[in-house]
């Protein structure tokens, strides 16, 4: 099937741009964006995922105010050139890597936004995330990363909350590839506990960014990591895109988290990149969690990639103090942190996704709590 894309010269394989290279039902293309404030009182998130082989696309929309996640969720059927919109939901590539603009239009959930996201920095292309069990491929993908500023509004109910620029900052990322999403098909392989330990650590500074990365095995043993300061862009029209090394890699990290009794949240974290012989360490402070089932996240009936027929919109309302931390739609979190990295005190998440046993930090089972043992030493090796 053709589309205006295919007069752009664009083609990566001898197929026209809306055939997918893969087959594979896992196969995705996502946008997802973050902002909040530096007290850690509003915190808002936005996610949107193109499934070619599931013939899906979804969004959803959520803002965290005095203790509420509200969310909008819709669902609906893909369109041949892949519109970036689905029910009240929309994302405009203003700008590529510089600009982007988040809206929300008037819906039953309630909720609404119109947000401008622009560059502080210039987008990083993470390293490759591919792993297999067995003969299966789980995930192969690329992500890019950036951090920015947010300006507009967004509104619930009777609220409407005023987004500053030199106020609220935030990271978008874009990732595209193979990753499990809605129903999986069905094998005759024997079934496996599920295991994942993936940090993920955007934050800002005023003088600079850094991100910091990992997924590691029950073991502890790395099977993905990276580590980068990320200079700030020198003026606003300054390159985004293009430069041999948009960032300076880290010779290794390390990072230590001790967790909430009884959960598998941060109480206290520390990032430490090592480069040069020199050690700089960056201290996390909680200020706010966010539920990532409030973006689609594991939840229970908006998960990424699930179908809902031609469109079907919906929303929810979850009090943050009365969810269970163990519920396995709400384990997947993003933490809004305080970081303090010597004289510099700046401000990011530390997002958070453990399943199964992760021995360097002492959880134990499926979605067990942490209960004492091991209290999160330092985990380290080389990027």
């Amino acid at each position: 099937m053709l589309t205006p894309f295919d007069d752009h010269p664009i083609h990566q394989t001898p197929s026209p741009i809306a055939q997918p290279a893969s087959s594979d039902p896992n196969q995705y293309d996502r946008y997802f964006f973050n902002g909040h404030d530096p007290a850690g009182e509003v915190f808002f998130a936005a996610a949107m995922g193109h499934y070619p082989n599931r013939g899906v696309v979804d969004a959803a929309f959520c803002v965290v105010h005095d203790g509420v996640q509200h969310s909008v969720f819709a669902s609906g059927l893909i369109s041949p050139e892949r519109a970036t919109r689905v029910g009240p939901l929309r994302v405009e590539v203003v700008e590529g890597l510089r600009t982007l603009r988040v809206v929300v239009e008037p819906n039953d959930a309630g909720v609404v936004a119109d947000l401008t996201f622009a560059a502080r920095t210039a987008a990083v292309q993470e390293p490759r995330q591919t792993i297999s069990r067995g003969n299966r491929m789980m995930m192969d993908y690329t992500r890019l990363t950036q951090w920015g500023v947010w300006s507009g509004s967004v509104g619930y109910d009777d609220v409407t909350l005023k987004v500053d620029p030199s106020i609220v900052r935030g990271t978008r990322d874009r990732s595209w590839g193979i990753r499990a999403v809605g129903e999986q098909t069905a094998t005759n392989f024997p079934a496996s506990a599920p295991q994942v330990f993936w940090l993920w650590a955007p934050l800002h500074f005023d003088d600079v960014c850094t991100h910091m990365a990992v997924f590691e095995h029950s073991d502890g043993e790395r099977w993905f990591e990276s580590a980068l300061v990320v200079p700030v862009l020198a003026a606003p029209d300054s390159p985004t895109w293009g430069m041999d090394s948009p960032a300076d890699e880290a010779d290794s990290f390390s990072y230590r988290i001790e967790w909430e009794p009884g959960t598998r949240e941060m109480q206290t974290a520390s990032l430490q990149l090592d480069s040069g012989g020199r050690q700089e360490i960056i201290e996390l402070e909680k200020l706010l969690t966010f539920r990532m089932r409030g973006v689609g996240y594991f939840h229970p009936e908006w998960k990424h990639g699930s179908n809902h027929g031609t469109l079907e919109v919906g929303g929810e309302r979850l009090v943050l103090e009365e969810v269970d931390p163990g519920d396995p739609a709400s384990i997947h979190i993003q933490t809004v942190v305080k970081a303090t990295w010597g004289e510099r005190i700046g401000t990011g998440i530390l997002e958070q996704l453990a399943f199964g046993d992760h021995e360097p930090t002492g959880l134990k089972g499926i979605l067990d709590g942490w209960s004492g043992g091991k209290p999160g030493p330092d985990s380290s090796a080389q990027t």
